[in-house]
């Protein structure tokens, strides 16, 4: 009785993770958001300087920059869509109107703690690489090897995207 008890008390502290769930979801829809008026932000900058006339030093370096900060924020944000239904389904229950979804094998689709791991994972990857190009925008590059520490720094990247995107096809 005592063990039947204690099990039972045990599985149902599962539902613990739905503080996970609810608070992943907020700071998806947070950075959604945010990430939605700085895009808002560099439209209106835009429009103002090109309607005045007006070219400041490093504009458009200035405007990619921030459209990428704001992609940036977008795909953390989707890190934490994923993460969010991913621990929903394994620890709570499948999601009903994501039957369509599994069969297709969607994003959103999670059926193991690993395949949620690799699927944070490449979006991670993702993000760093997308912060690596708004950084890189705004570096100053004084000489022959600096160039080539970028272009070994960008063939990294490119070979390190091409085997990520081999894991898990066989």
């Amino acid at each position: 009785m005592i063990e039947r008890f204690f099990e039972t008390a045990m599985w149902q502290t599962r539902f613990l993770v739905i503080l996970a769930v609810i608070f992943g979801l907020i700071g998806a829809l947070i950075l959604f958001v945010i990430g939605s008026m700085d895009i808002f932000g560099v439209a209106k900058y835009a429009y103002v300087t090109i309607s005045t006339g007006a070219h400041p030093e490093n504009f458009h370096e200035d405007i990619v920059s921030s459209i990428i900060g704001a992609v940036d924020l977008y795909l953390i944000a989707v890190v934490m869509l994923i993460f969010s239904f991913g621990i929903y389904e394994l620890f709570i229950s499948p999601i009903d109107h994501n039957e369509k979804a599994i069969e297709d094998d969607k994003v959103l689709s999670i059926k193991s703690l690993d395949q949620l791991k690799d699927k944070i994972a490449k979006v991670i990857v993702m993000v760093l690489v997308v912060n690596f190009f708004q950084r890189v925008l705004h570096t100053q590059y004084n000489g022959a090897l600096e160039m080539l520490y970028f272009a070994l720094a960008v063939t990294a990247l490119a070979v390190g995207l091409y085997f990520l995107g081999k894991v898990g096809k066989h």
